[in-house]
């Protein structure tokens, strides 16, 4: 009989609540099969199998808190009949947040039935395609002094509405758990940075004319690019990727990258994207694009959380020149990359202008030094004067 039991998802998690259920005793399951939805600090996270066989029992109810490590449910392998084997039901703590049924909190809305009808009827169909486009119901919208609702007034219902989390998420349980993380990262890991300026015009350059040539649907972004250097750079460079456990190193197989990713209303996550390095172009685009959506939607998986290998933190435009980030235990390292400014570059013995970035890597001293990083930074370089080949 095989254990199922409750995943970390994280240095900073002790314990998550079953909010429910995806499969039912009796139910066949196979690698990789959602079994159960658990709310953590992060939000609710979609719990996947990794193991193929049928559900034997289910040990924890919704609404149960439970520890890491504990057995959740047991699942019976292929060869296995029923009632072989059974496990006594434990009882956990249950969540308060969990006893009530999930609710949305209702909108106030300041017109009666009649009126809303009536200023649905008088919206324009700009307003009514840009309501659509954020995300808000046209019954909310307060209408001009003329009884028309139009742009302004969309707007003006955009800026005064709160910013919400998705489903599942608490913002301040979200930030203790980034600063338990945090803490643990500073009092545990010896942190040693190594950063570099690296000249990217030829890698822009080439994003403008390959953007050009592709419909709207499927350009890149310019992190994709850089991610998909980095995955190759971090190939040659193991000491970088991996975990730190129990006084030992573990290299990692492949580069499962985590994307920090910055949520709405606050917060930020870092899930992981799969053996980036046999990724191409097109299809990290693809699992990029599927990743910010999800995290937008409060819908991830909880492999994406705990089989991380480093992490990758983009401030992005209009931000900082250069970031310090703090390694995300039990990972070795972490990367970090300011925005792109233009910036006087000596070239050939002549000063010219020229679109840079500076990337920050830091390293956990018990596994590498700056050196095996500044030469991961040189190959990173490298790489990236010819994105053609990426």
């Amino acid at each position: 009989m095989i254990e199922f039991r409750m995943p970390s998802l994280g240095a900073d998690m002790d314990a998550g609540t079953l909010v429910e259920w995806m499969k039912k005793p009796g139910d066949p399951v196979q690698r990789g099969d959602i079994i159960a939805v658990v709310e953590t600090q992060k939000g609710a996270i979609e719990i996947e199998v990794f193991d193929d066989g049928v559900l034997a029992e289910t040990l924890a109810k919704p609404g149960e808190k439970v520890p890491v490590g504990h057995i959740m449910a047991t699942i019976r392998g292929k060869d296995e009949r029923p009632g072989e084997v059974s496990i006594e039901p434990k009882a956990f703590a249950k969540s308060a947040e969990a006893a009530p049924a999930a609710t949305m909190p209702k909108q106030t809305i300041p017109l009666s039935t009649a009126e809303i009808s009536a200023v649905r009827a008088a919206i324009t169909p700009a307003a009514r395609r840009r309501a659509a486009e954020l995300g808000i119901d046209p019954a909310t919208i307060m209408p001009g002094k003329d009884g028309i609702i139009g742009l302004d007034q969309v707007d003006a219902t955009k800026r005064a509405a709160p910013a919400r989390a998705p489903a599942g998420i608490s913002f301040d349980e979200m930030r203790k758990a980034i600063a338990a993380a945090m803490a643990k990262s500073h009092r545990e890991i010896p942190h040693y940075y190594v950063s570099s300026t690296i000249d990217v015009s030829p890698l822009i350059a080439w994003l403008e004319v390959e953007n050009a040539r592709r419909p709207v649907t499927a350009r890149l972004l310019y992190a994709v690019p850089l991610i998909r250097a980095l995955a190759l750079a971090l190939a040659k460079t193991p000491e970088l990727n991996g975990h730190y456990v129990d006084g030992c190193f573990l290299p990692a197989q492949n580069v499962n990258m985590g994307i920090a990713i910055a949520m709405r209303g606050g917060g930020l996550i870092a899930p992981a994207i799969g053996g980036v390095e046999a990724l191409n172009l097109d299809l990290l685009m693809d699992k990029l694009r599927d990743l910010v959506g999800r995290v937008r939607g409060g819908r991830l998986r909880s492999s994406e959380l705990s089989e991380g290998t480093i992490t990758f933190s983009n401030l992005g435009e209009e931000t900082a020149d250069e970031v310090f980030p703090l390694i995300y235990p039990p990972q070795v390292a972490i990367i970090g990359c300011g925005k792109i400014s233009e910036r006087p570059w000596v070239t050939d013995g002549k000063v010219v202008v020229r679109r840079t970035m500076t990337i920050s890597v830091a390293g956990d001293h018990r596994v590498s030094d700056g050196r095996r990083a500044a030469q991961f930074l040189s190959r990173f370089e490298q790489l990236l004067r010819r994105p053609e080949m990426l």
